[in-house]
């Protein structure tokens, strides 16, 4: 089973891509899209749709996993977030396959074993379950620890 993880972000989403048999998990590629802060904002939407198609149909995933929104203290953040997240989640269902969300402290749960995990040690534990895995950055890192998450949440592998 090939799974996409994204973390989603107007200015950056990172992706991850892995590959689960059985209880075994491989890293097939991880990067990050990112838009001009100058560009009108449904600009930077049409970017991030065009990228993360591509990325899509480069790597043909079997399941998608997206990181839920958490509540910005700025509504405006918070809003802009949301419709770079709609797009991730609309072209994840647009290639036909499941779509599953969770919550970034879920995430840093099922990576480090606590909801309070500080990205660093996501990274850290990456690298463990992923040997050689080079981070494209820390919304790609972010991106595959959601794709990680999905994997162990699933049963079997296709």
């Amino acid at each position: 089973m090939i799974i996409i993880g994204l973390d989603p972000g107007l200015g950056t989403t990172g992706w991850g891509v892995i590959a689960k048999s059985g209880n075994r998990l491989s890293h097939i590629a991880n990067g990050q899209v990112s838009t001009d802060p100058k560009a009108p904002l449904a600009e930077r939407l049409v970017t991030l749709d065009r990228e993360l198609t591509d990325v899509i149909l480069a790597h043909r995933p079997d399941a998608g996993a997206v990181e839920e929104v958490f509540v910005n203290t700025n509504a405006q953040s918070t809003l802009k977030l949301g419709q770079a997240r709609g797009v991730c989640l609309l072209a994840l269902a647009r290639a036909g396959m499941p779509v599953s969300e969770y919550a970034t402290r879920l995430v840093k749960k099922a990576i480090v074993g606590t909801g309070g995990a500080e990205k660093a040690q996501v990274q850290a534990m990456l690298r463990v379950l992923l040997p050689g895995v080079k981070l494209a950055g820390a919304d790609a890192a972010d991106a595959l620890a959601v794709a990680v998450c999905h994997a162990g949440m699933v049963r079997g592998s296709a």
